[in-house]
């Protein structure tokens, strides 16, 4: 077999780090199933029209005690057997999420002490969809510089609380999960070859949440108003999703001189299956080295593209020494896109 060719980007630039690799994933969906049938129980709505405008079939919904925190902590006990990696050589834990258990303290506080992890930093990052590869870049960081030896990067989200379930264009786009990842340095591997991150906040308000914040705190008139559920503009979020995606994409294989044809998976963000479609036909990427899960869990924003590396690489589809490329697109608006070699 021919031996990949790629570039280190931070090999090439002098980077003087010790490489960061994925040392073990899990992910967490809850067992309550909404189907498109349910849904057409719900809203004004039908399977049909949910699945050839998306492709989702059905997605989890977390039960009513469980949280955020709780998803993430069984999604980072996975990862964490994977790995071989006991609570207390956590050094760092970083959780993305934009539905958090509470404003503050972090989730990945209440994460720490539900695993047991006390030696472990905490904090959360909040990306929105793009808010996993963002964390990975973030808690990479601490490995390549020596600060840290194990990092523990999870993507967790209770999407359902924050949901208007009388909105139907939005309301059969979400679900609920977790994944998490366990970076360390790993001998002769390269691991993490580079990330590519971006934000665009002048259309932030194509898609938002405007409640719960200072500017617009709980009120009975802001919830009555449906301040605190998000809102979206659908056509527009597509037009940049996929230009994102796609460009962030592009950058990545760019830094590490690589052709989309050297990538064995490709793991894209959740969303809606027109998007991801959309953006492999731009890569060039033949439809086997796309990975997708949407038709079973919908999108679980900062969770989505962490749950689908896990079952990736479970179900066998990423080996030892494959070349994967993440790419993510969410609120904000954010982007994001990973190489790494498995």
């Amino acid at each position: 077999m021919t031996p990949k060719k790629f570039t280190n980007p931070r090999a090439k630039h002098n980077f003087q780090g010790r490489p960061c690799s994925v040392a073990g994933v899990g992910s967490y969906v809850p067992s309550r199933v909404l189907t498109n049938a349910d849904l057409e129980k719900m809203v004004e709505t039908s399977d049909d029209w949910i699945l050839t405008r998306t492709g989702i079939r059905e997605r989890r919904i977390a039960a009513e005690g469980e949280f955020t925190s709780d998803m993430a902590a069984m999604a980072s006990q996975r990862a964490m057997a994977m790995a071989g990696v006991t609570a207390e050589q956590i050094d760092l834990i970083i959780v993305a999420t934009i539905t958090p258990d509470m404003p503050f303290p972090n989730t990945a506080c209440l994460v720490q002490r539900k695993l047991g992890a006390k030696r472990a930093a905490a904090f959360d990052v909040e990306a929105a969809c793009s808010g996993f590869i963002y964390a990975l870049e973030i808690g990479q960081q601490f490995i390549t510089s020596r600060t840290y030896n194990t990092v523990l990067v999870i993507g967790a989200e209770k999407l359902s609380t924050i949901v208007d379930w009388t909105d139907r264009n939005t309301c059969v786009l979400f679900g609920d999960g977790a994944g998490a990842a366990i970076l360390q340095n790993r001998e002769n591997s390269h691991g993490l070859l580079t990330a590519v991150m971006g934000a665009d906040g002048n259309n932030a308000d194509l898609l938002f949440m405007p409640g719960g914040g200072s500017q617009c705190p709980a009120t009975a008139d802001s919830v009555a108003a449906r301040q605190h559920y998000l809102r979206m503009t659908g056509k527009e979020t597509f037009k940049n999703a996929v230009q994102a995606m796609y460009g962030a994409a592009k950058e990545a294989l760019k830094q590490c001189d690589l052709d989309i044809s050297q990538i064995k998976c490709i793991i894209p963000h959740q969303a809606n299956q027109r998007i991801i479609d959309a953006v492999g036909d731009r890569l060039g990427a033949k439809p086997e080295q796309l990975f997708v899960n949407l038709d079973r869990y919908g999108n679980t924003s900062a969770a989505s593209v962490a749950i689908a590396l896990d079952e990736a690489v479970t179900s066998g589809r990423i080996q030892r020494g494959d070349l994967v490329l993440i790419v993510a697109f969410g609120a904000g608006l954010t982007w994001g896109a990973a190489v790494i070699e498995w």
